[in-house]
This record gives structure tokens, sequence and C-alpha cells, in this order.
């Protein structure tokens, strides 16, 4: 049996999920005739109450696309210092729009909607113009942490008042969404541009979705072909998203239920100097001095245990649909004898 915790986007399409995809009905989506593919934006763009959403093959480009409809190149977007889209997306930010990022010092991935005022460039022509507020929820780096809805609406009001657009990379917005009870449409009453991904805790192959109104989001699908993001009959994909919103959120609670188990067998640990708070699904932590990341995770490996190591002696785990009871209960068991 192999425990493979290093990310939920590890996650193998079920039996049903197959089922979906080979029943889909598809067309060519570069003429926009691929009904399945209508069919999800359509029904994404209403659970957020926007006007338009469109399909994407990775978070990564809908957030670039995102980046590049509200900045111009010499622009400053502001996010946090752990933000994906400065972190991981290898530099997307400034190669595909030109923009910089004015990177806020926040808590566990998250800022306040005074550092956001603080941070916005004087209006002069020898600074660069600061167009778009950037958040992550929840926060990957900072643990699955979710953000307090009533600073998000403040931010937004900042955002308003300073005539600045306001994204969400939502890659986990369905974790979120689940742990603190918050209805999407309230996500997208307070976002120009929301992005949310399939592949992750929803357990598709593949996929990503831009959501946004009309007038956000009438350059989007000509950006999305810019880079190369065109599809043809790919509704065989969008019928997997089809099922993972019908079937696969409510289920995100027992993902949760189980990070926050492994969280209490660590925090057990004389070798593990402190966990993370844990809220949704991802459990970070960091080795006390004495004890080698390397030495740890090669002690889960030989239990057919992985994870990720993300440097400094911080360690991830992420759990998924595909890591069931068994495995669960194989992992505690492991963990119990370190240290030993």
């Amino acid at each position: 049996m192999i425990i493979d915790l290093r990310s939920d986007t590890v996650t193998k399409p079920s039996k049903g999920m197959l089922e979906a995809m080979m029943q889909a009905k598809v067309g060519d989506d570069v003429f926009r005739e691929d009904e399945t593919v209508n069919r999800l934006e359509s029904k994404v763009a209403k659970m957020f109450g926007k006007d338009e959403a469109l399909f994407f093959p990775s978070g990564t480009m809908a957030n670039q696309t995102a980046l590049k409809l509200h900045t111009n190149p010499g622009d400053q977007v502001i996010c946090d210092k752990y933000a994906h889209i400065y972190n991981y997306e290898s530099g997307g930010a400034s190669f595909n729009s030109g923009v910089s990022c004015k990177l806020i010092d926040g808590d566990r991935g998250m800022f306040t909607a005074k550092q956001v005022e603080e941070a916005i460039n004087p209006d002069a022509y020898y600074y660069s113009k600061t167009s778009l507020v950037e958040i992550e929820n929840t926060t990957n780096k900072g643990g699955g942490a979710c953000w307090d809805f009533n600073e998000i609406n403040k931010i937004k009001s900042v955002c308003e008042n300073n005539d600045l657009r306001l994204h969400l990379d939502g890659a986990r917005l369905w974790n979120a969404m689940v742990e603190k009870s918050i209805n999407l449409k309230a996500y997208g009453d307070s976002f120009d541009t929301l992005s949310v991904c399939l592949s992750k805790g929803l357990g598709c192959p593949v996929g990503s979705v831009l959501v946004g109104n009309s007038d956000v989001m009438k350059e989007a699908i000509r950006i999305r072909k810019i880079f190369g993001g065109n599809m043809r009959q790919v509704g065989y994909l969008a019928a997997a998203g089809i099922y993972a919103l019908d079937n696969n959120l409510e289920r995100l609670v027992d993902d949760h239920l189980k990070a926050k188990e492994i969280g209490v067998a660590l925090s057990k640990l004389y070798i593990v100097k402190y966990v993370e708070k844990i809220e949704t699904n991802i459990v970070v932590f960091e080795l006390n001095d004495d004890f080698e990341e390397r030495k740890f995770m090669q002690q889960l490996a030989d239990n057919n245990i992985h994870i990720i190591n993300m440097g400094n002696r911080k360690l991830r785990m992420v759990t998924h649909l595909d890591y069931n009871d068994d495995m669960h209960h194989k992992l505690i068991k492991t963990l119990s004898t370190f240290g030993k």
C-alpha cells in the first residue's frame, strides 16, 4: 500500500467520474461547440453569481490570464509573500504581464485591509501603478489557512476606494467554503475574478475555471489562446468537473478531519517543533533542529509514505479523496514509532 500525501493533485479519477467522462457529448471548443464544456462553464458561473466562466487546463494559466486582464505592463500587483502567483508560477507575472509584485508580510499567507492600504503606491509618475490586489484562499504555504471573510470585504472596500481590481486564487476555495460555510455567491460578490481548481480536492484529472462578469472577461478567451490554452474536444475533462461538483464537495470534510488527526499525532512527537494551525486538508509542520528532514522523510518512505519537503525544516502532508481510512490508520501508527 503506497500512501501519497505530497499533494491533493495525486488523485486518480473514480469509477463514477470515468463513466461520466466516457459518456460526455463533445464538440470543438475553439468554435465554442463543446456542449459539456459550455455546461460546466455555465454551472460554475451560476455557482458564483457571475456572468461568465472559462475552462482552463491549469490553475496557473487561469491566474496568469486574470493578471493579464487586470493589469498593463509596468503595473504592480499586491499579494502576500507566500502567494502562489509569486512563488510557484515560474515568474509568469513578470514574463507574461510585465508586472511586479509588492509582497505583504502577512500571517500564514493572509493580510489585512490596513496592510493593503499601506502597500498602494503613491499616484506619481515615477512609481509603478498599483492596479490589482490578489489573495489566495486557502493558503498553500500557510498550511491550508482560511481567510476571515469580513477581512476580505474590508479589502474589497479598499480596492473600490482606490480603483483597484481584486482577484482570488481559489485553487482550494472549495475547502474554505466547506470549512467556513460561506456561500460561493458571497465570494462572487467580493471579487472581480476568481480561479477555482477542479484537480485538487475535487479529484479531477485536469482543469481550472476562471470566473467573472462580462465586462472583465471579454478578453479572457483571447488571452487563453495567446497562452496556448485553447482546446478541442475537451468535454471529456469538463464532464469530470461536473461530476466532481455534483459528488465530491461535501466529502472534503473527511479530508479536513483526517488532516487534523494527523496534526494531533505529529504534535505528540518530541522531534516536531510545531504544527501550523490546521483548518482544512494541509498539514505543515517543522522539525526540531536536531532531527534532519531527510531522515524523517526516509523513515516514512521506508513505510511507503511520501510527503513534501518545503525547505527550512518545514514539511507538508495533504489529505485527499484517495487517502482512505486504512492508509490513515497506517500513517498514524507509523508516526507513533518515530523517535523511539
